[in-house]
């Protein structure tokens, strides 16, 4: 991990990232909305959509879960992103 990491110890904590098995965001399939980039919770692995879509459940799911690190979950993206520290890491 980054420098970065080492600043956060939430992103110090994730020690496998978990992959969405299936790409689309869950909450947004309920309501038939649309997404722009999806993100991955890397403490129950739920996938939701980024603050770039309209609804932002990746960061709602964050602030109601107390789950603060995400990853990408877009094919050839490869981060973490702690909401609590606004910190990122690569791996």
């Amino acid at each position: 991990m980054s420098k970065l990491a080492q600043k956060c110890g939430h992103l110090n904590q994730v020690t496998q990232v978990k992959q969405a098995k299936v790409l689309e965001c869950a909450e947004c399939i309920k309501t038939r909305d649309r997404w722009v980039h999806l993100r991955t919770c890397q403490t129950c692995g739920t996938t939701l959509c980024c603050d770039s879509s309209p609804n932002r459940h990746a960061s709602k799911h964050a602030r109601s879960s107390g789950h603060p690190v995400i990853s990408s979950a877009e094919p050839n993206e490869r981060w973490l992103w702690c909401y609590e520290d606004e910190q990122i890491a690569r791996y």
